[in-house]
């Protein structure tokens, strides 16, 4: 069994973007895909077989206020606005419609990683879960801590499946995978040592201390996975397809430029990825 994995990464998910318009190109095939916050997006619109789709989120969407802006932080409570982004946007009477049946059609596994407020634990939504014009899960995956409010689902609260699951590379080798791609948003080699997570877990003890502590030890976590991804790699059983340089975007950066950049840079990149799979 092979699998994919993209952890997400705000705007610079426009790499993996390309990355995934590519394995489209290819014709490539995994049989798991587990997606965490903007990466569970960025692999639906990939399991549904629209290209350049994911591409026009990033590049044209993400510059409307409706998308993600200080106002809609006054008003709504969260600076993007999910609810825009994924039903809006995103439904069949929307402007930019996913194929819902088309997923649906995907034999494969396709997890999407969530952190359960409450309880700072991972929790895994499935392709079950995912209704014609009701994606919620990737609202939930994708609520930034603190930067966007936590989004309910069955009477339990989920914030950015990234605070429980930096890398849900173990998740992919409990569940057997023998090859594993591993699309990454930032160079391999980066290592987080950024002090934003201390200020955004600060705030959010106020409501859920247990997914402020999960947040705190998320950056070690993070370092932890990608080096035993680094190992993996060396033994020939995982892939990481990484930018060798952001080109300047950031979680939440604005620049149509430096994210087409990032866009073409993921489209070479994930050449590799076939040679990997079935050479």
């Amino acid at each position: 069994m092979n699998a994919v994995i993209d952890a997400g990464g705000g705007l610079r998910g426009i790499y993996t973007a390309g990355v995934f318009d590519r394995c489209l190109d290819d014709d490539i095939y995994f049989d798991l895909c587990i997606g965490v916050s903007a990466g569970s997006a960025n692999l639906s619109t990939f399991l549904s077989k629209q290209k350049e789709r994911t591409y026009r989120f990033y590049h044209d969407y993400s510059q409307r206020k409706e998308y993600m802006s200080l106002g809609n932080f006054i008003k709504k409570g969260s600076y993007l606005d999910l609810e825009y982004i994924y039903e809006t946007l995103t439904n069949s009477d929307g402007e930019d419609p996913i194929d819902y049946q088309q997923i649906a059609q995907y034999e494969g596994q396709f997890l999407v990683a969530a952190t359960d407020a409450e309880t700072g634990k991972a929790h895994y939504f499935t392709k079950e879960d995912l209704y014609q014009d009701n994606y919620r899960v990737f609202s939930a995956s994708s609520a930034i801590p603190v930067v966007c409010k936590p989004v309910e689902i069955n009477g339990r609260k989920y914030i950015d499946g990234g605070v429980a699951v930096p890398v849900p590379l173990e998740k992919a080798l409990e569940m057997g995978a023998e090859k594993i791609v591993f699309a990454l948003s930032k160079p391999k080699f980066y290592r987080r040592t950024s002090s934003r997570n201390d200020i955004l877990a600060k705030i959010l003890k106020r409501k859920y201390p247990n997914s402020a502590k999960t947040l705190l030890d998320s950056n070690a976590e993070y370092d932890r996975l990608v080096d035993k991804a680094i190992e993996l790699e060396k033994e020939g059983r995982v892939l990481i397809v990484s930018p060798d340089d952001t080109c300047g975007v950031d979680t939440l950066t604005k620049d149509k430029d430096k994210l087409h950049l990032l866009y073409e840079k993921g489209y070479k990149d994930g050449a590799e990825i076939k040679k990997f799979l079935y050479e």
